[in-house]
Formats: structure tokens, sequence, C-alpha cells
């Protein structure tokens, strides 16, 4: 709006100046009706300045937004995916890395094998057409030009559309294990698999006929261990100092648990004979 002065021209010398103006090009908005020594048109070169200017902010803002590389992280022994999610600050967990690495993991989350590569991260979005919209609008009358009309749609049309979402996949359901010497095993072996720790079931299950005939209670009270204090416990009969130094982390302290007593038997056995695979007798 013109600024008043104390002493106003009459409305029709005004309004005969304003269409004077929006002949030069378009810019009346930008000239004040002062009085007749002060109105003039504008430069034709500040219209074609203008008309410059609107595609190349249109450029400059859709190519602003970037895309965030994913991280790779290499799984070593004795980490989980929640360990991993919480070293990375997974938005979601465990169960968001694992949506996005099952075909690396495989169908069970509780098993990730050393040396396989997790990807943590996601791709930025791209932009959408209500925000390329918004500042096409935010931009002022007097650059809304043709040219920069034939800009604006050319960005959109070889605009790359955003992805659709996929599917995330259904959470796997935590396995179940019987509680018996088949389930057991079948445990110990998983955990294992957890520790990079070797390990066959027919190995697990042939030293275990051996030792205590698939008894996890079994103790040896008159052997050479027994003599010193240290009696052999469990299915594989492992002595306290032994299970307390192979320990697996996640199972139970107490060297009587099924579970904890094999993994920490096939983690001594993997490190002394290589496997319990290899051991056919006392060990």
């Amino acid at each position: 709006m013109p600024a008043q002065g104390k002493h106003r021209r009459p409305k029709s010398v005004s309004l005969g100046r304003g269409i004077a103006a929006v002949t030069t090009g378009g810019a009346v908005l930008a000239l004040p009706v002062l009085g007749a020594t002060t109105a003039s048109a504008a430069p034709a070169h500040s219209v074609a300045a203008e008309k410059a200017v609107a595609p190349v902010s249109v450029t400059a803002q859709a190519n602003s937004v970037t895309k965030a590389a994913p991280a790779k992280h290499s799984v070593v022994s004795g980490e989980t995916l929640s360990k991993i999610a919480r070293e990375y600050s997974v938005s979601g967990g465990w169960k968001k890395l694992y949506e996005g690495n099952r075909k690396a993991v495989g169908e069970n989350p509780n098993l990730i094998h050393p040396g396989i590569t997790l990807t943590i991260g996601a791709k930025a979005a791209a932009p959408s057409d209500a925000k390329a919209g918004k500042a096409t609008k935010a931009a002022p009358a007097a650059e809304r030009t043709a040219t920069a009309e034939r800009a604006d749609r050319s960005e959109r049309t070889t605009a790359a559309p955003a992805a659709a979402p996929a599917a995330a996949p259904a959470a796997a359901a935590p396995a179940t294990y019987t509680n018996d010497l088949d389930g057991w095993i079948k445990e110990s072996l998983a955990v294992m698999a957890q520790h990079g720790i070797p390990g066959s079931y027919e190995g697990i299950h042939r030293n275990i006929i051996r030792e205590s005939s698939g008894n996890p209670n079994a103790i040896n009270n008159w052997d050479s261990n027994a003599v010193k204090g240290t009696p052999s416990k469990g299915l594989l009969q492992v002595i306290d100092p032994t299970f307390q130094a192979y320990h697996v982390p996640g199972t139970s302290t107490d060297s009587y648990d099924p579970v904890a007593n094999i993994t920490a038997a096939c983690n001594y056995a993997a490190d002394r004979y290589g496997s319990i695979d290899n051991v056919f007798g006392a060990y």
C-alpha cells in the first residue's frame, strides 16, 4: 500500500499511473505511486533477471535433499541383534534391524553367524510433491512467469517418484524347545551358533550318553577330580573350574543346568580339541 502524505493526489491520477505501470511488464507492485514526477517504468533488464531466478531457485531447492548412506556392520562372535541395535541406536530395536537384514540373518533372529554383514539405516525418502508445490506457492507473484512454469513442470516430470515403502515381514516367533535331552541339545546348538562354537547334534548326543546316560543331575564322586574336591557334574560331566572358565554368556550359571552344561563343555572341547565332534572318550 502507498504511504499516505498530507497532500494526496486525486484518485483518477493514481489509477492512471497504475495502469501505465502494468504495461511495462507487471512490476506495478514494486513501484509505489508518490507523484507525477517519481512514477517510472521498471527497467527491462530487471524482468529478465526475475525470470532467470525462478528456475534456478526451484532447481536448487529440489537438489538440496541428500541421501544418507547406510552403515555396514560385520558380526563378530558373541554379538546379538539386540546388542548391535543398541550400539547403533536403531529406532525400533532388534526387530527393525532384523527386518532390514532378514535375508542375511535367516529365519531365526536368535541365530546370527559371525562374519555376516548387516546393513544399518535406510535411504532418505525422496522429497514429496507437496513440498515442491509449497515452494512454488511461496514464490513471489512476479517470478511465476512462463519460463518458471515450464522449468517447474520439467522438474516434476524428470524427478524420480518416491519408492513405495516395502511391507514389513512378520517377526519370527521365538524358537521353543522341549524339556528333554533332544530339546536341550537343540537349544544348546542355537546358543553355540550365536557364539561361533562348533559342534553337531550327533557329537553332543554321543558324548552325553557316554558321560551321564542323559541324566542332567549326574555327579562323579569317586574319580581323581572328586578327590580334589571338584567332582564332574551334569550331562557332559564338567568340573566347576572348567564350567566357570568356559561358561557361555546368556546361559545359566548353574553347572547342572542342561543347556549351560552342554554349551560350556562344547566351548571347552572346541578350545582343546577343535570341536566336541572330535571327542570320543574321557576329555
